[in-house]
């Protein structure tokens, strides 16, 4: 029987502007199983990135509640959070997110750092191998290009095998070809790794490609296909 990885209930946010409340995220509520890829749709400022972050326990709302993994998000302490994620949630971000000082090998190594991971080395070695860029793992960011730092980063994310790894945007930056390079791998690794897979984009053709698709329209969650 397939369980469910996140339940959202009844999620709202509101931040303040000058004197006036603003409304972000109104009554959000929804179970995502684990192994599920799902895709979270809207139009720019919907609220498709702080449901994202608050998915990942990086935010927590004005009100209503997220569990993950049968933990309450916003019962816990960053400490607790952070953990948590260091243990089971995996990143990637439009903009790469590397360390640019650091090597391909040292950027996805960063992501063992809090987790006891035997041979960490080898095993960071090996994922940047099954992204193609064995060739690669001694080279900075700035001597890769854009699809070459978001296979580190898909590695980084992968490496630890999550379960969950969130998207945001992950081929936002980059050309129709190469972000299709990306978008195969993901799905590849989250198969092999029966990862849950929960990204935001505004490409209705890659929303297609996941089981289900929850879409925000001014912060209310306006459908939810299946």
């Amino acid at each position: 029987m397939t369980t469910d990885i996140l339940q959202v209930d009844g999620l709202n946010q509101v931040v303040r502007d000058g004197d006036a409340q603003l409304p972000i995220l109104s009554d959000i509520s929804f179970r995502i199983r684990q192994g599920e890829a799902v895709a979270i749709t809207g139009a720019s400022g919907s609220g498709k990135s702080t449901l994202l972050g608050m998915l990942a326990g990086l935010d927590l709302p004005s009100a209503g509640a997220v569990h993950f993994m049968g933990e309450n998000l916003c019962a816990s302490s960053e400490e607790q959070r952070a953990v948590l994620r260091a243990r089971h949630v995996g990143f990637v971000f439009q903009s790469f997110q590397l360390l640019p000082h650091l090597t391909a090998l040292e950027n996805v190594l960063m992501a063992t750092q809090l987790v006891n991971m035997p041979d960490a080395k080898r095993v960071c070695a090996a994922m940047l191998e099954r992204v193609g860029l064995g060739a690669r793992l001694n080279h900075t960011p700035k001597t890769l290009s854009g699809g070459e730092q978001q296979r580190v980063a898909v590695a980084r994310a992968f490496v630890r095998n999550p379960s969950i790894v969130f998207a945001d945007e992950p081929t936002g930056s980059l050309d129709f070809a190469t972000g299709q390079r990306i978008i195969d791998l993901m799905f590849q690794l989250q198969r092999e790794q029966g990862t849950t897979l929960v990204l935001v984009t505004h490409d209705s053709a890659l929303a297609a490609r996941c089981d289900r698709t929850l879409h925000l329209s001014a912060g209310v969650l306006a459908e939810q296909g299946v």
